[in-house]
């Protein structure tokens, strides 16, 4: 059985891996710090589904204590180690930016560190779109630059990216970086965009929309985005092997990055119009002013995750949608 230690099993992405994984037949060990960024309790909701398996164990401790770290990696012994832990969220970065530096950078150092001394078999690591920042080209592909982050969340994202770049090179550790784009579905966090509309709709509470919806996101369902992961485990990065012609593969280290998305961007005011349908609901609307750090659009090509691995994500919006209506009334009896 293969082993696969995952950081962040408690949060909304890790969850959802973990519990594909381990229907696989992987042995999973996950790593979580739980905390109380939003909900702790969603998140032991998450943890305990999890624990009903006898081939999941958990460790307790933030990425921060590189000797927890350490150790629960040591006694696990995994192939592959898939770091999916951060301070997540791009406009609480502007309130509490050392956070984000405390867990995205050093937490990944620390996850680079162990990854090195157990010479795992490859290290698959979370990265975001936000990090192709002002970029106006789209679809954003992996080979366009990404120097212009325009939010604490996304510089710290990038420096994680050029952190496992040098730790590939000089060590020779397969790496390889997931950018995501607006993952969706349920069990997903109550800070991000369906839940807090949801949540609103449902208490008769309107929902504040910015830049008056002309906006476009390119949604990505969790279950496409997982099954992605899953897929590129196994998709090791070999220095000088190209899979096809547009490959981020490095030229000096077995190090490559690769979107995944759902290819195709859809306008926020359709996104909500999905959703009030889903509920039978209208939206009462609060228009807002476009807010610091949001970026007009983002539009994944996902051409390279397809010559990896032969998927491409194809849930449409409005299922998505209707699928984490139908989870959060069942959860939370609505």
């Amino acid at each position: 059985m293969r082993k696969v230690l995952i950081t962040g099993t408690a949060g909304f992405i890790g969850y959802h891996l973990a519990e594909l994984l381990l229907a696989e037949g992987f042995l999973v060990h996950g790593f979580d710090a739980m905390t109380d960024y939003y909900d702790v309790t969603l998140k032991q909701a998450r943890q305990a589904r999890l624990q009903r398996s006898n081939a999941f164990t958990f460790t307790l401790a933030r990425l921060e204590d590189i000797d927890a770290l350490a150790r629960a990696a040591g006694e696990f012994q995994p192939e592959v180690i898939v770091h999916l832990a951060a301070q997540a969220g791009v406009r609480y970065s502007l309130d509490n930016p050392r956070s984000y530096v405390d867990t995205n950078v050093t937490g990944t150092f620390n996850v680079l560190e162990v990854a090195r001394q157990l010479a795992v078999k490859h290290l698959v690591f979370a990265s975001t779109s936000s990090v192709y920042g002002g970029n106006a080209k789209m679809p954003f592909e992996e080979t366009d630059k990404a120097d212009q982050p325009l939010t604490i969340y996304a510089a710290t994202k990038k420096a994680s990216e050029a952190l496992a770049h040098s730790y590939a090179h000089l060590w020779g550790v397969p790496m390889t970086g997931l950018r995501f784009f607006t993952v969706y579905g349920p069990w997903g966090r109550p800070d991000m965009a369906l839940f807090k509309f949801t949540r609103a709709i449902l208490d008769g509470q309107p929902i504040d929309i910015y830049n008056g919806g002309d906006m476009y996101r390119d949604f990505t369902y969790v279950d496409d985005l997982v099954r992605a992961i899953r897929l590129l485990i196994d998709a090791v990065p070999v220095q000088g092997q190209p899979v096809a012609a547009g490959d981020s593969l490095s030229t000096v280290a077995p190090f490559r990055i690769v979107n995944i998305g759902n290819n195709h961007k859809v306008k926020l005011l359709d996104f909500i119009a999905a959703l009030e349908q889903a509920i039978g609901i209208s939206a009462k609307r609060n228009d807002m002013a476009m807010q610091k750090g949001d970026v007009f659009a983002t539009w994944a090509d996902t051409g390279l995750l397809k010559s990896l691995t032969g998927f491409s994500p194809s849930t449409d919006y409005r299922t998505g949608v209707r699928r984490f209506v139908d989870w959060y009334r069942g959860y939370y009896q609505r």
